[in-house]
């Protein structure tokens, strides 16, 4: 019978405290930071408020692993830089990330597996897409203990590069990138996220961010049907086909004219930009 004993190290003592290295400390964790993040979401509860819009077409009696759990899951991997599901596998069953989506670190069942988390990403449709972005705009209107009399939200569009050829990622030569061109729209106020639209990395077209724009004020004015609304972005946010809408009261679009000076605009796309630089929708 082998009896194997694990060596130790004994360093000089520091006021007379002896100190000894060991290996002998168990399953340990690099990503102890992840609290910090599990904190924060059961604070918004952006989890549970997700996974109420996504359906749940699994058999009941074979689902292990409850939605709000996996959104909670592939959250906080993505935010400690385990951006893809593969990249999972090996931290599903890490204490850190089992504490916080609420397991036993030790004798909890381990979190979903990448296969499980790949088939919730590909479930949503483009109706559930949708309401998962109204979710991100409820919760950003939540933070408001009451109506403001007016906001200023920053839209743009940034370069998410690509390494691969996935699918709707396009070369920029703006970027000199293959990207996804992804459309983030902020409160100027408060830096809080209002909505993020993940799109092919092509400038938008007029016709697109209409569209966009036009989603967006309906599902702000269901609650704040008062507040003036001033949407501030690049000169390509600023085309006719945005400019020229009338149909939403107490609303304003401006662009950026330290872009427009620089001559960014064409380079962009942006040379449909109206030519006052501001309008009224």
């Amino acid at each position: 019978m082998l009896d194997d004993t694990i060596a130790t190290f004994p360093f000089p003592a520091v006021g007379r405290k002896k100190i000894t290295a060991a290996f002998d400390g168990g399953r340990l964790s690099s990503d102890g930071g992840v609290m910090l993040l599990a904190q924060a979401e059961r604070r918004l509860g952006i989890a549970e408020r997700l996974a109420r819009v996504i359906p749940d077409r699994r058999d009941p009696e074979r689902v292990k692993h409850a939605i709000p759990d996996m959104i909670r899951a592939r959250i906080f991997a993505i935010a400690c830089g385990y951006e893809d599901c593969n990249d999972f596998g090996s931290r599903r069953a890490d204490p850190a990330f089992k504490l916080a989506c609420g397991r036993w670190p030790e004798t909890g069942a381990d979190l979903a597996s990448q296969q499980t988390l790949s088939r919730l990403e590909n479930a949503p449709t483009i109706r559930d897409a949708i309401r998962l972005t109204y979710a991100l705009v409820d919760q950003w209107m939540e933070s408001y203990v009451t109506p403001p009399d007016g906001v200023v939200l920053d839209v743009d569009d940034t370069c998410d590069v690509v390494h691969g050829h996935q699918q709707l990622s396009l070369f920029n030569a703006h970027y000199d990138e293959r990207c996804f061109l992804p459309i983030h729209v902020y409160d100027s106020a408060t830096g809080r996220p209002v909505a993020i639209v993940l799109r092919p990395g092509k400038t938008p077209s007029g016709r697109e961010v209409r569209a966009y724009l036009r989603r967006l004020v309906r599902r702000i004015r269901t609650r704040w049907p008062l507040t003036r609304l001033t949407l501030r972005g690049d000169s390509h946010y600023a085309r006719p086909e945005a400019m020229e809408r009338g149909e939403w009261p107490q609303l304003s679009l401006r662009t950026d004219r330290h872009e427009a000076a620089h001559g960014q605009s064409s380079e962009r796309g942006g040379c449909g930009a109206h030519p006052t630089g501001a309008g009224r929708l």
